[in-house]
């Protein structure tokens, strides 16, 4: 590896992350839209409780916690913020590699807290709208993260919780416990993103039963629908979580660089139009070529076996 490419390629590798950070971070909405984001902020900071939890490990691997147990970890406003904040935070995480989300008290997340929900639907039209933008880009962000993401999902994930799931790369879940797109009760659909990202995992006749009945989705039903990776043995906390940590690994091991730029070409060619997506493939492809981890990989295999 010449000396006089080294800084060629950092150089090439700094332009290339920071380009495909700022399209990660590209707002959907923006004040074309009707959408107002401080004011919806400081809405939403109105209605307290629980967090939004972030440990960030030395293999690469955050854990995210929705902390608000006494509500079955539902989504206050200041939850709402907070999970914008701890995205925020791993998108400027260089050593990430993989996110695990998971809700305390043995539960995953039972959607909004329906108290800030009816405050907010009693007053302007205009802020359930700036809510429902709001959590789309926070969802939206949080997919596009170069981290492989697991929802580990112990008892419920009703709602939001349940559209948090899509979210996420893959879904894992444990004994008894359920997925449930209540909208329709609600008289509503998902609003965070949920029904959009639903169709591109199960197909649109799936994504219409599971809608339209509000059916519950049980861990042998989301296995069926391919809603869920895997049935973990253990519903203990705990346990758990070690579980999902030890699935996760086997996806996450390996040079950071190169873990980062499997989940940056998966995110293009599910986003972008072909041809968008080659690019982009291209692009990333430039940030590892010649990299530490390629040349390593060419010096232990000169040959073909």
């Amino acid at each position: 590896f010449p000396e006089m490419a080294l800084p060629l390629w950092k150089n090439l590798l700094q332009t290339t992350e920071k380009k495909i950070l700022q399209q990660r971070r590209l707002s959907l909405y923006n004040g074309a839209h009707g959408y107002e984001e401080e004011l919806i902020k400081k809405k939403l900071q109105q209605f307290s409780g629980g967090s939004i939890n972030l440990s960030k490990e030395d293999n690469g691997i955050g854990i995210l916690t929705l902390n608000n147990p006494k509500l079955m970890n539902a989504f206050t406003g200041t939850m709402m913020v907070e999970l914008q904040e701890r995205v925020t935070e791993l998108e400027n995480w260089k050593h990430g590699k993989g996110l695990i989300i998971h809700g305390a008290g043995n539960t995953f997340c039972s959607g909004s807290d329906l108290n800030a929900v009816k405050e907010i639907s009693n007053s302007q039209a205009s802020d359930g709208m700036n809510m429902c933008m709001f959590m789309q880009n926070t969802l939206t962000r949080l997919m596009r993260l170069p981290l492989i993401s697991v929802a580990l999902v112990q008892g419920k994930a009703f709602g939001g919780g349940a559209e948090l799931t899509t979210a996420c790369d893959f879904r894992l879940m444990t004994p008894g416990s359920e997925i449930r797109f209540v909208h329709k009760h609600m008289g509503l659909v998902p609003g965070w993103g949920g029904a959009a990202r639903l169709v591109r995992i199960v197909g649109s006749g799936a994504a219409l039963q599971l809608l339209g009945g509000a059916a519950r989705v049980d861990p042998e039903r989301a296995l069926r629908l391919g809603l869920s990776e895997d049935t973990l043995p253990s519903s203990d906390e705990t346990t758990a979580l070690g579980e999902a940590r030890a699935w996760l690994s086997q996806y996450t091991e390996g040079p950071t660089s190169v873990i980062r730029a499997v989940k940056k070409v998966v995110t293009a060619g599910r986003e972008l139009p072909l041809e968008a997506a080659l690019r982009t493939e291209k692009d990333i492809f430039g940030t590892v070529w010649g990299g530490p981890a390629n040349l390593q990989a060419l010096v232990r295999r000169p040959k073909h076996k």
